[in-house]
């Protein structure tokens, strides 16, 4: 059974919500975590190179401050289920908002690099927290009849985040007149598109105010008359309000809550379904993809395009991203996760050898011929459509659905957390691989995308038309 097959079968029992309006408003709310996630993890991609040049740094140095971020993220998103379960989804999301506007006003106005990182840090920490609390809030909160549908908000946000910053970035570019240090508002470029942060983090804290607290959470500490409120508003009226809270508790009292020993095998450590959830993870992040949203611009700068072309080539870049994942919201019910999967797995290699081919090219004057300048644009372009897809979605698709339910908490833990570390050798390495030899990374990350299919092709089992419940 599909996810939104699961949830319709699931709500079959329950009255349509009376105002749907409110429930989207609501889930829309919640998802504005989602928008700072997508927002502040590209938003850098306009910072690099001014701040390359403002500290006078090396790739190496300059990879850490960006990279930085995701071990603020891999500690956020450990540590944000605890501290919902102990002070509430609504409290947590808050605690994300402040962090996120502290991360922006610092970013915006370091003293010194080692405070820029410090602050970049902190703004990871609120993307972990935020990438866990949305997603789990929506679900609890949206009518089991509409969860898949208004689940699919968390990742739609993160995509439009990655695109407004872009598009923000190459406006605030062009204001400066093309020259990412040059003044603005009494600051340079580069540390007002790190600012700008500020408005939808406070738009995020303030719409925390505006929406109720999860049912669940109000259950867990007693309070069942709120919780009955807020599941009047988001179920209906007609709704057996002491059924449904009977329903809940007693899915919590049956829960098994599943730790890091449920996933130990007897010879390879894990178990194997944890180990293709690895597998999936890390893949998703070798074939490259983040490069495209911390890098493109200093990238195309490194092969002779401008800085406002090179920004509005990132903008470019994620309306594609956007255009991938609806392709892919649509399509994953229908034919299925493993199929999408692989034609992913093929388009990306194939772009991304095409794009080696492009960067191996000798630079005149400082930039690329023109055949193959226009060919790694169109490459790159390509690239992200077949990534967001297939593996943009899908893998998150197949996490959610792929551990038997006794283990699919603890496992998912693991298989994030793999993703982030994934996430951050590739952040981490790419300007020092560049130096070294452009085209050479880029060969890399076709490996990576090629070894992808025949993992698919073995390890890898299609969950379409399956229950939760199958998984084993």
């Amino acid at each position: 059974m599909t996810s939104t097959a699961q949830s319709q079968a699931s709500g079959g029992g329950h009255t349509a919500p009376d105002h749907l309006g409110h429930v989207i408003f609501i889930t829309a709310a919640a998802a504005m975590g989602g928008f700072l996630f997508g927002y502040d993890s590209s938003v850098i991609n306009g910072a690099v190179e001014a701040i390359r040049d403002r500290y006078s740094i090396g790739s190496g140095t300059l990879a850490q401050v960006i990279a930085i971020a995701l071990i603020g993220c891999a500690i956020g998103a450990a540590t944000a289920g605890r501290i919902a379960d102990r002070i509430g989804r609504i409290r947590c999301m808050q605690i994300a908002a402040a962090l996120f506007t502290i991360s922006a006003v610092g970013s915006a106005l370091p003293f010194a690099l080692w405070d820029l990182a410090f602050w970049r840090i902190i703004g990871g920490f609120a993307i972990g927290m935020a990438s866990v609390i949305g997603p789990a809030y929506i679900a609890e909160v949206a009518p089991p009849a509409y969860r898949g549908r208004l689940g699919s908000f968390q990742q739609a946000a993160i995509v439009i985040g990655i695109a407004i910053s872009q598009l923000v970035n190459w406006g605030i570019l062009n204001a400066a007149h093309g020259d990412q240090r040059g003044k603005l508002m009494g600051i340079e470029a580069w540390q007002v598109m790190l600012g700008v942060m500020v408005v939808p983090a406070v738009l995020y804290g303030l719409l925390s105010f505006a929406i109720p607290e999860s049912p669940r959470f109000l259950i867990s500490v007693g309070r069942d008359a709120d919780a009955k409120k807020v599941l009047a508003d988001v179920e209906g009226k007609d709704v057996d309000l002491d059924a449904r809270v009977a329903e809940i508790e007693h899915a919590m009292r049956s829960e098994h809550k599943s730790s890091f020993k449920d996933l130990l095998g007897s010879r390879m450590g894990f178990l194997p379904i944890v180990w293709v959830g690895i597998g999936l993870s890390v893949f998703q992040q070798l074939v490259g993809i983040n490069v495209a949203f911390y890098y493109s611009s200093t990238l195309w700068q490194s092969v002779g395009i401008d800085p406002s072309s090179s920004f509005f080539y990132s903008f470019t870049t994620s309306i594609i991203n956007i255009i991938g994942t609806v392709i892919a919201m649509v399509l994953v019910d229908r034919v299925g996760r493993k199929p999408l999967a692989l034609v992913g797995s093929i388009g990306m290699a194939i772009a991304l050898a095409v794009e080696a081919w492009a960067f191996s090219a000798h630079l005149v004057d400082g930039k690329l011929p023109n055949t193959e300048g226009v060919v790694a644009l169109i490459a790159a372009h390509v690239f992200v459509l077949f990534f967001a897809l297939s593996w943009g979605v899908v893998v998150w698709v197949f996490l959610g659905e792929m551990f038997p339910n006794r283990i699919r908490a603890a496992a998912l833990g693991v298989a994030a957390a793999a993703q982030w570390i994934a996430n951050w050798a590739i952040t981490a390495s790419f300007p020092s691989l560049s130096d070294w030899n452009l085209s050479g990374t880029y060969v890399i990350y076709a490996i990576f995308a090629a070894l992808s299919i025949p993992f698919v092709l073995r390890y890898v089992k299609e969950t379409k038309g399956k229950a939760l419940e199958e998984m084993g």
